[in-house]
């Protein structure tokens, strides 16, 4: 793994425009980089990447069927009392996920290491299986990487064939606030994923969801919504007014309910407690757990956050760094801290995308800071033997 310097594509910023991808910069900070890649071989994706985030997801899939059937430890994950035989529901009734993706820390050598599991909102999804493609083509085709050089990137093939497992008998509407940019462009692309696959679709502002006199959600034509996906955490929606009506949801919202439980990062110290000693593992406790004292080195995150917020890092058990948020409330985790890929003070996380049930996609977001946040550029990759 390096990473390598090139010239910018000269016409990369109309390109973006022209696809959607109007937010290439945001508040006024790059956000693409065009003119650097990181390299991998072969080698290096199968085995350091594909391989354990396939068995990650494995690994997640199997502590939600116990975490579903255990009143402690859905307390501990804070999901509300009042959701949790809904959420119980969801999954025995197998209700159909979509995608989600692993945070890895990755030097290059050895053991990929989980930093947390983007299970239920991820983004970055339409850079990660188009754009970054797209510059992929152009730099062969101008000579710039050889005929050979590929990604690790069947995130398009997978998307679709996903949405090709939901019935295309209703409409499937589509779900975000739809003024950030960023998540509109996220949302669209994923519907036209979904149109691809057979869906007629529907685009519609999460604030315009109403709820009929029986209880069930509608749009704004007053259609029964019976498919759709939602960019919009589930620990938020549980807190909104319209809450109740969930439990007779049905299975309508796409990721389905039981993902509250893998997007929460309770699930790091729950995962180290199954796999003590997994090599893609860190140790990982509650915060107040007797055993996270032990640590010295240590990063402080809230079981619910975003971007990066209200996460703090530790060395000889002192703050060294912090990026203040607003989350916290609900408590946090406390995870063993571990070297991130750093090349003259940037430092770059992997993110791995798992589309249903694969392992098929990867990402990579950089800053100078250790804390990654909304604002962490996003670098295309290249595998190259």
């Amino acid at each position: 793994m390096r990473r390598i310097s090139l010239h910018e594509r000269p016409d990369w910023r109309e390109q973006a425009r022209s696809v959607g991808f109007g937010f290439h910069e945001m508040y006024g900070e790059p956000y693409w980089v065009d003119d650097a890649a990181y390299v991998f071989g072969f080698d290096q994706i199968e085995e350091h990447i594909e391989g354990p985030s396939q068995e990650l997801h494995e690994m997640c899939m199997d502590l939600v069927a116990d975490v579903i059937e255990s009143e402690e430890t859905l307390e501990k994950l804070r999901i509300p009392e009042e959701m949790r035989d809904t959420v119980r529901q969801s999954w025995r009734r197998g209700d159909r996920h979509l995608y989600g993706r692993f945070d890895l820390a990755y030097t290059g050598e050895g053991p990929a290491k989980l930093l947390e599991y983007n299970a239920d909102t991820p983004t970055s999804i339409f850079e990660s299986a188009y754009f970054q493609y797209d510059w992929l083509t152009d730099r062969i085709d101008a000579g710039v990487l050889p005929e050979g050089a590929d990604q690790f990137n069947s995130l398009q093939e997978n998307l679709i064939e996903a949405f090709g497992h939901f019935p295309t008998t209703s409409i499937f509407h589509f779900s975000a606030l739809l003024d950030n940019e960023e998540d509109r462009g996220t949302t669209t692309y994923l519907m036209d994923c979904a149109m691809q696959a057979g869906h007629q679709v529907e685009l519609i502002d999460i604030r315009d969801i109403g709820v009929d006199r029986a209880g069930r959600f509608t749009d704004l034509k007053d259609r029964l919504i019976e498919r759709c996906f939602k960019l919009y955490p589930w620990e938020v929606m549980f807190k909104e007014p319209f809450a109740a009506h969930l439990r007779h949801a049905s299975g309508i919202f796409v990721e389905p309910m039981w993902k509250s439980i893998l997007s929460n990062k309770g699930i790091l110290p729950l995962l180290w407690e199954r796999h003590r000693g997994h090599p893609n593992l860190l140790e990982s406790y509650f915060a107040g757990d007797c055993e996270a004292q032990s640590l010295a080195d240590y990063v402080k995150k809230p079981l619910f956050s975003r971007e990066g917020e209200s996460i703090s890092l530790f060395e000889g058990q002192r703050l060294v760094a912090e990026n203040p948020g607003i989350y916290g409330a609900e408590g946090y985790v406390i995870q063993a801290m571990t070297p991130l890929f750093d090349v003259d003070n940037v430092h770059a996380i992997l993110g791995s995308w798992i589309v249903g049930d694969a392992a098929c996609g990867l990402s990579i977001r950089e800053d100078e800071s250790r804390i990654t946040t909304n604002l962490s550029r996003f670098v295309p990759h290249v595998i190259v033997d």
